[in-house]
């Protein structure tokens, strides 16, 4: 057996292994646009999992900008940004989010992972020091690791172990100090502690960066975020974010914050200099989608009174929720196998969801992620209870 055969041998057991252990992640396709109801192998589903929190990925105003850019500005860029690959559609966006979002200027980036990628190694060295909470995104993780700089972790919101980090920081000789959480911890809906950290921060004299991907647009006033949401406010020194959630729903990351810092990124950022940048068609239609959002005040209120109806009904039919405030509610299984009959059970209801589990999630701690949109009706939450009380008594969740 040659060298490939051997490793296709091994990658293959590797895959049965996963497949065994109830672990295989099965991809389904969508027939058309996204929404509250979606075609799947010609049925009709409502679907509870998209990150589409207020709506706007089918959003006809979001789609007309978008066509209107292809006519006006083409349809792809075949450049980086310091090459031929920025246009007047970029900065706008850039200027926009900025604004949006309270701080001085911002960098448009392919994906929010790639701005979390590329942020830390750029603005910190050896000498400096990042404290990362244990359940951030694998994207800060992977940041951090590009990172020379040392690297401390605090338990999820124990905001004792993050004092303890930025001590040890400093008797390490740490320079520069940065503290990173998600705004919202996407697996299980939780807000950060942001008041309280930004006290440490102030205390300690770090800088704070936030991860606001599953809060830029539907949380806070105006949908500013976390810090809005929290009333941390200026105490953020950095937010990264992406218009491939609630801003639109299309792809395209960027990082918020002093002109000082953006400039200094825009230099030495690899995932910025060297990737494609974005189509004009995503920019405009995420800067229409920016818009939108700082005017949806009644998209928000629609998609609160749905998470709470949700909420309300499930818990009263006896799942087990994970607290929280936003419109993340896992419905616990802790079995792997469990959520994925559960889900396939849901499926054949008509409600397309997905179930979350190692290593996604830690081992013991499968669940059905839902998420819940501003597009949902009244008809479509009762329908998903439903059928979410019918599949859970069969498959004896409930």
């Amino acid at each position: 057996m040659g060298k490939a055969d051997s490793f296709l041998a091994h990658v293959s057991q590797t895959l049965s292994e996963i497949e065994s252990d109830g672990l295989l992640k099965r991809e389904r396709m969508i027939e058309g646009p996204q929404g509250a109801r979606i075609q799947v192998n010609g049925r009709e589903m409502i679907n509870l999992c998209a990150n589409n929190y207020l709506g706007l990925a089918n959003h006809p105003e979001i789609e007309t900008a978008a066509r209107q850019a292809i006519n006006d500005y083409g349809f792809g860029m075949s450049s980086v940004r310091f090459i031929c690959g920025t246009q007047t559609l970029h900065r706008e966006l850039e200027n926009a989010i900025a604004a949006y979002l309270g701080k001085d200027d911002a960098i448009l980036f392919a994906a929010c992972f790639d701005a979390n990628g590329g942020i830390f190694e750029t603005l910190l060295t050896a000498e400096d020091a990042i404290i990362s909470d244990s359940l951030n995104h694998a994207s800060i993780i992977d940041g951090v690791r590009l990172s020379k700089a040392k690297r401390y972790r605090f338990a999820n919101s124990d905001m004792n172990e993050l004092e303890d980090q930025l001590k040890q920081a400093d008797k390490d000789g740490a320079r520069f100090k940065l503290v990173v959480t998600d705004g919202v911890f996407s697996m299980d809906g939780y807000v950060a502690k942001l008041p309280e950290i930004c006290a440490l921060a102030e205390r300690y004299g770090a800088l704070v960066m936030v991860d606001d991907c599953h809060a830029t647009g539907h949380l806070g006033e105006k949908g500013r975020g976390t810090s809005a949401l929290t009333g941390a406010g200026d105490g953020v020194d950095i937010i990264t974010g992406t218009f491939g959630k609630t801003l639109g729903g299309a792809m395209g990351g960027f990082i918020a914050a002093r002109k000082e810092i953006i400039d200094l990124l825009r230099q030495r950022a690899r995932p910025y200099l060297f990737s494609n940048s974005l189509a004009p068609a995503v920019a405009a239609g995420s800067l229409k989608a920016v818009e939108l959002c700082e005017s949806g005040d009644h998209l928000r209120e629609k998609m609160t009174k749905n998470t709470q109806k949700f909420r309300a009904k499930m818990t009263e039919a006896g799942f087990e929720l994970l607290e929280g405030e936003t419109p993340i509610i896992p419905v616990m299984t802790h079995d792997a196998k469990l959520a994925q009959r559960m889900a396939s059970a849901l499926d054949e209801r008509g409600v397309y969801v997905a179930g979350f589990f190692f290593p996604v999630v830690p081992k013991g701690k499968a669940r059905i992620r839902t998420q819940i949109s501003a597009a949902l009706g009244e008809k479509d939450v009762d329908e998903a209870v439903a059928a979410f009380i019918d599949a859970g008594q069969e498959v004896g969740l409930i």
